[in-house]
C-alpha cells in the first residue's frame, strides 16, 4: 500500500454503545481513490461512509471489530435457509449507483421505523445518494421486488478480491420476510459467482443490537490484532 495521510477526527457520542465516547482516523479527503486502494484499505479494517474512508480510533475501547464472510466456506443455518426460501419469488435486478426516487422513499421509510433516533432519519435526497454512493468505486443498488412492489435495496461496493455490504434498508412491512438476511445471502452467492473471496460486512459490535447479527453467518473472520482469523461463535473481545 502507497504511503497516506490519516486525519484523526473528534470526539463524539458512540453510535453504537450509550455512554461511551469514540473517535475515528480519516484517511485525506485529497488522497486520490480507486479501487485497487480502497480493496487494500478495507483489508486493514477501514469502511466508507459516501466518498470518506474511515476507521474506529478509540483508544479505551476495541468494541468495533472488522468482520468478513469467507464466501467459498459459508453455509447457511437453518433460519437463513428459511429466508432463502421465504424470499425465494422475489426478482433481483442489480442498477447503478444513482440517485433514484423510490429507493429514496423506501429508505426514508425504513429509517423512520427502525432508527427514527438516528443521525440519519431526516436525510435529505442530497444526504442520503452522499451517504451511499461514491464516485470512485463500482457500486450497484441491488433491487429486491416482488413483481412491480419495491421490498428492499442493497448497496455494494465490487471490489479486487472481495463485496463489501456497504448498507441494506428494506420495507418494514415485510419483516417477516427477513429481507436483510436475504440481502446478504445474495450477497455472498454473488461472491462466488464471480468466483471471489470475502463479503466484508462492516463492523461486529458484540453488545450492540443493530451490529451484532453479523455474528450469525459462518464461517466469520476478524480483524483482531492486526490479522484477519476465524472467529468462533462466543469468543469475546475486550471492549
Amino acid at each position: 500500500m502507497k504511503r497516506i495521510s490519516l486525519y484523526l477526527g473528534h470526539e463524539h457520542d458512540c453510535s453504537y454503545l450509550p455512554g461511551r465516547m469514540a473517535r475515528s482516523v480519516y484517511v485525506d479527503p485529497d488522497t486520490p481513490m480507486n479501487e485497487p486502494l480502497y480493496s487494500a484499505l478495507i483489508g486493514q479494517g477501514f469502511r466508507r461512509s459516501g466518498e470518506l474512508v474511515y476507521r474506529p480510533h478509540c483508544p479505551s475501547c476495541s468494541a468495533c471489530v472488522p468482520v468478513r464472510v469467507p464466501a467459498a466456506r459459508f453455509v447457511p443455518n437453518r433460519s437463513q435457509a428459511r429466508a432463502l426460501r421465504s424470499n425465494a419469488d422475489l426478482t433481483i435486478r442489480r442498477k447503478p449507483a444513482a440517485f433514484d426516487e423510490a429507493h429514496y422513499r423506501l429508505f426514508s421509510r425504513y429509517l423512520a421505523a427502525r432508527h427514527a433516533q438516528g443521525g440519519m432519519a431526516s436525510s435529505s435526497r442530497e444526504e442520503y445518494i452522499q451517504f451511499l454512493a461514491a464516485s470512485w468505486i463500482q457500486s450497484s443498488f441491488v433491487e429486491f421486488r416482488l413483481g412491480d412492489e419495491l421490498l428492499a435495496v442493497a448497496v455494494v461496493d465490487y471490489l479486487e478480491d472481495a463485496l463489501s455490504a456497504v448498507y441494506t434498508f428494506f420495507d418494514p412491512g415485510h419483516a417477516s420476510r427477513s429481507l436483510g438476511v436475504n440481502a446478504i445471502l445474495w450477497q455472498i452467492e454473488e461472491v462466488r459467482r464471480l468466483g471471489l473471496t470475502w463479503l466484508y460486512l462492516g463492523f461486529w459490535v458484540e453488545h450492540c443490537r443493530k451490529m451484532a447479527y453479523k455474528n450469525q453467518y459462518r464461517p466469520l473472520q476478524a480483524l483482531i490484532g492486526g490479522q484477519w482469523r476465524d472467529f468462533e461463535k462466543g469468543e469475546k473481545i475486550q471492549g
